[in-house]
């Protein structure tokens, strides 16, 4: 168990209905944290609901488009004011929002492909960061994550949409990271932002879909799911503006 997580908490995972998110919730859950999950999917949430067995309890789904700005601030405010302390805050948002578009070669990049995931991996990043900036910074331990890919800093010609989105993400990260740094400078540091970077994810259903393959240097997202709860461990000072990268 995390020693900054546990009952009395609240953490925020987007992109909860995936695996990564399902896994994340069943992590964080395991700590005695309450998780509030978004996703787009009321049956995913309920299926992520029903593998938390007897811990069902400490998780709500809430079905929210997160390109619709107002009605992100306003399921943000819900939140916040739900925290189980009486207080306005929040101890952390996993945003865990992804998609892939691309191809083999530059040309099959498209412009519709590359507004497509600036809105899922940019836009929504935008909108969850400014909805939940204050409340994180009222936490006396609070974590932002992301997942980025090692394509961001490396990309290729027919992954040029998706890289650079991703990219933008973790520049839009690091300038959350600089503004923990700056409004953080006299009172100490509690709040962090941090980047994880991994080659690609695999889970289960992939593998079983796929008996043949290797998924060499992939990480599990039962994996990357002990990683994020693990940031809460690190001091603020140390998480914030973390790139960490899991894949070789």
């Amino acid at each position: 168990m995390s020693s900054n997580l546990g009952e009395g908490s609240l953490v925020v995972v987007t992109g909860a209905g995936g695996p990564a998110g399902s896994a994340t919730v069943q992590a964080l859950v395991a700590t005695g944290a309450t998780v509030v999950g978004a996703d787009r999917s009321a049956d995913s949430l309920e299926a992520v609901r029903n593998r938390l067995g007897d811990a069902a309890d400490r998780f709500r789904g809430d079905v929210v488009d997160l390109l619709d700005v107002d009605r992100v601030r306003a399921w943000a405010d819900a939140v916040a004011m739900s925290h189980p302390s009486g207080s306005r805050r929040v101890d952390g948002v996993v945003h865990l929002v992804g998609g892939w578009r691309g191809g083999s070669r530059f040309l099959d990049n498209t412009v519709e492909d590359a507004a497509f995931l600036h809105d899922l991996l940019v836009r929504t990043l935008q909108h969850v960061t400014l909805a939940f900036h204050d409340d994180l910074l009222a936490s006396p331990r609070s974590e932002f994550v992301i997942v980025s890919a090692l394509g961001a800093s490396k990309p290729t010609a027919g992954n040029a949409a998706y890289a650079a989105s991703k990219a933008a993400a973790e520049a839009w990260t690091a300038a959350l990271a600089d503004s923990f740094t700056k409004l953080q400078k006299d009172s100490g540091p509690t709040a962090a932002a941090s980047t994880l970077v991994v080659k690609a994810l695999v889970h289960d259903a992939m593998r079983e879909a796929s008996p043949e393959k290797s998924f060499d240097g992939f990480t599990d997202v039962a994996d990357l799911a002990a990683e994020i709860v693990s940031l809460w461990d690190l001091d603020a000072a140390t998480a914030n503006g973390l790139t960490k990268v899991l894949a070789p």
